[in-house]
């Protein structure tokens, strides 16, 4: 039996952001468990402070990016997208490692593989030569 071709490391990148979108939102929708989550929800408490458009507008726009950067690893040209995947990668690592502290376990579970696929994003960007 013959071993599978390799993926090109623009499918690979892909991969990994989709891999780190699921795990935010199972992340996200797990954390709807917690206790008085929901009615904290209901009483107008947002992700970052009270709800209102903007901040639901900005979450929007920082929970878009991974789900976006599966495409734009593929399309982008191979500097951008080198670039990009490095930068948002180290960036989301260190917005989830700033997230931790105090967090309950499942939390902290998903947070930990979240870290582990923005390094490897990273990583793979960071040695990518072009195709």
């Amino acid at each position: 039996m013959n071993a599978p071709a390799p993926a090109s490391t623009r499918i690979r990148l892909a991969v990994l952001w989709a891999s780190l979108t699921f795990c935010y939102l199972y992340g996200d929708y797990f954390g709807l468990y917690r206790p008085g989550k929901l009615q904290g929800m209901l009483e107008g408490g947002g992700p970052v402070g009270p709800t209102s458009q903007a901040s639901l507008l900005f979450v929007a726009l920082l929970l878009m990016v991974p789900g976006l950067m599966v495409a734009l690893s593929v399309l982008l040209p191979h500097a951008v997208a080198r670039w990009l995947n490095v930068g948002l990668a180290l960036f989301f690592a260190v917005f989830v490692a700033l997230t931790m502290p105090g967090a309950w376990w499942f939390y902290l579970a998903y947070g930990t593989v979240e870290i582990v696929l923005c390094l490897a994003i990273a990583w793979t960007a960071w040695r990518w030569r072009a195709d």
